[in-house]
């Protein structure tokens, strides 16, 4: 678990850093907490916490590749 390791990083190193998730994750399963969007583009899956109109916490997930088709068409 990492939890905004990406915070300070720039974008060149950002990049970086998604490549190597990227490649570990071929043998390894990460959970990154991040609000970076180059860091969120390496995720097979994203998972997000919003409020409900009863005020309770309601858990979100989506599959970007599923998104991104849906955006294009």
């Amino acid at each position: 678990m990492m939890d905004e390791v990406d915070a300070a990083l720039d974008e060149a190193n950002v990049t970086r850093f998604r490549e190597v998730l990227q490649e570990l994750s071929q043998k390894s399963q990460f959970i990154v907490i991040t609000h970076n969007r180059g860091t969120v583009q390496a995720a097979q899956t994203i998972y997000g916490i919003t409020m409900g109109e009863d005020s309770a916490s309601q858990v979100i997930s989506m599959k970007p590749e599923t998104y991104v088709g849906e955006e294009r068409g």
